[in-house]
């Protein structure tokens, strides 16, 4: 009785968040920030697309579902380094590391950080630069928990603080994901997932380029003038998912399926299919399709493909693994996006 009462108020829960989303508003495209957020940053679950909300685990659940952290079995490590939109000179680096706490807890730590190269420095008196350089950057910290309630159910959340800057402007904003896991079946081969991402107040940017030096008309003389920042909205989204296990001996062939809602794009419909060898080699494959009903043509440099491999290797007889990830995700323009990670599950 007990299990069961508090598995309704967390699937109630669950419920009550979903409500409270607006679908995707493509009609303000454009008008959030921190688009960085919205970035996948880890190999395994960009090579289908990001689509296994209901059984992503280990460290990359920590973009996908914060909840599938909780089915950390010891110690998860991670690292990832990304080409993002090869040809734009855009490199992210992501690593993370959970730890297993009493029973059924787990604590999490992520980073991930964008370095988007050298840039030519420019202002309105030199528009043609040669004045320096500048190396805007952005950062996305998180700290989680998530704990697994019953044999089914696994929830969890994760506090991000998101810091970019440039030469002489900065943000930072402090939001938060949350994700509830369903996994039943007789070999947990049905999962269903719900999270809830980027949640937190307006932020604006501050910094000394906010400042302007103007000519006052009757004066004749130059002051300097602080223009107002117009604050943004964080880019909010909610995803919901489910995968089916199909079991034959050692093999596993799994198909999912997901929905993403978002505040200020438009909505996304993901499938994708994964084939594990032994939990030693696995290939998958994913597509996206963007809802065009309001506008048509697509707005994304996405094209909807990716693709991606793993190998695990097992490292003796106390269950420690290493893995090996990569990921391609086709776009155009640019030549696409390559992700490559390794794990440790010690």
């Amino acid at each position: 009785m007990k299990k069961s009462a508090r598995r309704a108020l967390v699937l109630s829960a669950a419920l009550l968040v979903a409500g409270q989303i607006q679908a995707g508003n493509p009609q303000r495209s454009g008008s959030a920030g921190a688009s960085e957020l919205l970035i996948n940053p880890w190999a395994r679950n960009t090579g289908w697309g990001g689509v296994n909300i209901a059984g992503v685990e280990g460290v990359e659940a920590s973009f996908l579902n914060i909840a599938g952290t909780a089915q950390t079995k010891r110690t998860d490590v991670a690292f990832t380094s990304t080409q993002w939109l090869v040809g734009g000179g855009i490199n992210i680096s992501a690593a993370g590391f959970n730890q297993k706490v009493g029973s059924n807890g787990v604590l999490g730590a992520s980073f991930v950080g964008l370095d988007y190269g050298e840039w030519e420095r420019t202002t309105v008196d030199n528009p043609d630069g040669g004045i320096g350089t500048i190396n805007p950057s952005a950062v996305t910290i998180g700290i989680s928990y998530a704990q697994k309630f019953t044999e089914s159910i696994y929830g969890g959340v994760n506090i991000k603080l998101f810091s970019q800057a440039s030469d002489n402007l900065s943000v930072n904003a402090l939001c938060f994901d949350a994700g509830v896991q369903y996994i039943t079946g007789k070999d947990k081969q049905l999962k269903f997932g719900i999270t809830l991402k980027n949640v937190g107040p307006s932020v604006s940017y501050s910094g000394n380029g906010k400042g302007v030096n103007l000519t006052v008309p009757q004066g004749g003389y130059v002051q300097a003038y602080d223009e107002r920042s117009a604050t943004f909205e964080l880019p909010t989204n909610l995803s919901l998912g489910g995968s089916y296990d199909f079991i034959f001996d050692s093999q596993v062939l799994t198909f999912a399926a997901a929905f993403q809602s978002n505040s200020f794009e438009k909505d996304q419909y993901i499938v994708g299919a994964q084939y594990m060898v032994k939990e030693i080699v696995g290939v998958r494959v994913g597509y996206t399709i963007q809802d065009n009903r309001v506008y048509e043509q697509r707005t994304s440099v996405f094209t909807g493909l990716s693709a991606g491999a793993t190998l695990a290797v097992p490292l003796g007889d106390s269950g420690t693994k290493f893995g090996l990830d990569y990921s391609y995700r086709a776009t155009n323009p640019f030549n696409g996006v390559h992700s490559i990670g390794i794990q440790f599950m010690l």
